[in-house]
């Protein structure tokens, strides 16, 4: 009881409404100089950090410790809460409308799927979606470990963290449909894959095969049903879904992501096969 009135009954939460005046990180200004700031600082200390190792004859980068370690935990703990949350938010949100859907025919499967037209980003559910939309601005630290650990930038996760920015940003800006099942889906798999890289990073030994990326090809999988039976119900309900033009934007990053992905899952796959020992 305690545990369903903080993470879905508490007033913060039933009261919340995404606003540009009472929301941080709210505007379209922020999230663009977000983005940019994100992409120059990476680039920017991967090209430092180029001189400065080649200056000092070092091949390998620097050791961050227990940071690495204590950031997967971090955001494995976080995305398990927002879980939780939503999951709760969900539930009352089906418990308190479930009377005004008799008359438009909506039953809880399509509303998981498919806000109905009007729909306005404030209450439970979308207190949990911009808990997660802040907890994107975490993620794009693993990129700066990854560059002063590894002198390793990769285009693909620049592209990835990102757009998943934008995506986040667009679900609450337009109340997107379908936000509530991918959040869903998105932070059980977070608590799943960060709670590894803790397990991993802490010196215990990893699994016999790519856990984490076929944790993601999973993820990406389920997505891709989802956006199908979205577009399926838009077409089929009367008045369509709330925020569809967004879903649209968000179906095309999500689409170039998974091919970019796609990419990076084959060639890991044929490296598996070739070091059958090698663990992640």
């Amino acid at each position: 009881m305690t545990l369903s009135y903080y993470l879905a009954e508490h007033p913060t939460i039933v009261n919340f409404r995404w606003s540009p005046t009472l929301s941080y990180a709210s505007t379209w200004s922020f999230l663009f100089a977000a983005v940019s700031s994100y992409v120059i600082s990476a680039v920017t200390l991967h090209l430092l950090l180029l001189v400065i190792l080649s200056l000092c004859h070092r091949r390998r980068g620097f050791s961050l410790g227990l940071i690495p370690a204590l950031h997967s935990l971090s955001i494995s703990v976080i995305s398990a809460v927002i879980f939780v949350g939503i999951l709760l938010s969900a539930a009352a949100e089906i418990r308190d409308t479930r009377w005004l859907w008799r008359r438009t025919r909506t039953t809880a499967l399509q509303w998981f799927l498919c806000f109905p037209v009007g729909t306005r980003a404030s209450g439970r559910v979308f207190f949990w979606s911009y808990v997660f939309y802040l907890s994107r601005f975490l993620h794009l630290l693993r990129t700066f470990f990854s560059v002063i650990r590894r002198r390793k930038l990769s285009f693909f996760q620049l592209i990835n963290q990102s757009s998943l920015l934008c995506i986040s940003f667009l679900w609450l800006e337009y109340s997107q449909s379908f936000q509530v099942v991918a959040i869903l889906l998105t932070t059980v798999s977070y608590a799943v894959v960060y709670g590894y890289r803790f397990w991993t990073e802490i010196g215990l030994r990893g699994a016999c095969f790519p856990f984490v990326v076929n944790c993601q090809a999973i993820l990406l999988g389920c997505m891709t049903v989802c956006h199908v039976g979205v577009l399926c119900i838009h077409l089929v309900k009367r008045g369509g879904c709330n925020g569809i033009g967004a879903w649209l934007f968000n179906s095309v990053l999500n689409a170039v992501i998974s091919l970019l992905y796609l990419k990076f899952y084959c060639k890991t796959r044929s490296m598996t096969k070739a070091k059958p020992t090698t663990t992640i």
